[in-house]
C-alpha cells in the first residue's frame, strides 16, 4: 500500500507539471525514472497488475515522455544483456558504438 500511496503522490504532482520539478527535465526525473518509470512500464517486480499502475495516468505519461528522449533510449542500451540484439550495447567507448557495435551488428560480422 505504501507504493500505491507514493504513486498517487507522484501522479498528483505530475498532474500540474510535465516533469517532477516543473516544466524542465532534471536530475530528479533521472533519479526517479528507473524505479517508478520501470514499474509503470511493467519492467520491475512484476507488480504492475497488482498495483494497477495503468490508473496513474500522469505517471504513465511522464514515463512515456522520458522514454521518448533519444538520450534515454541510447542510455538504456548500454550494458544491456536482454532483449533485442539491436538494443544491446555491451560496451560503449565512443558515440559511434551505437551505430557500429550493437550485438546484432557484432553477431552479423562474426
Amino acid at each position: 500500500m505504501e507504493v500505491k500511496r507514493q504513486l498517487d503522490v507522484l501522479d498528483r504532482r505530475l498532474s500540474d507539471n510535465e516533469y517532477l520539478a516543473g516544466a524542465d527535465y532534471t536530475i530528479a526525473d533521472i533519479a526517479v525514472f528507473p524505479w517508478y518509470g520501470g514499474m509503470v512500464k511493467g519492467w520491475s517486480y512484476d507488480a504492475a497488475e497488482f498495483l494497477q499502475v495503468q490508473d496513474y495516468k500522469n505517471v504513465v505519461r511522464w514515463a512515456d515522455a522520458i522514454l521518448a528522449r533519444k538520450p534515454v533510449q541510447r542510455g538504456r542500451m548500454v550494458n544491456r544483456v536482454r532483449g533485442e540484439l539491436s538494443e544491446q550495447l555491451h560496451e560503449r567507448h565512443d558515440a559511434s558504438d551505437f551505430d557500429t557495435k550493437t550485438q546484432d551488428k557484432i553477431a552479423a560480422a562474426g
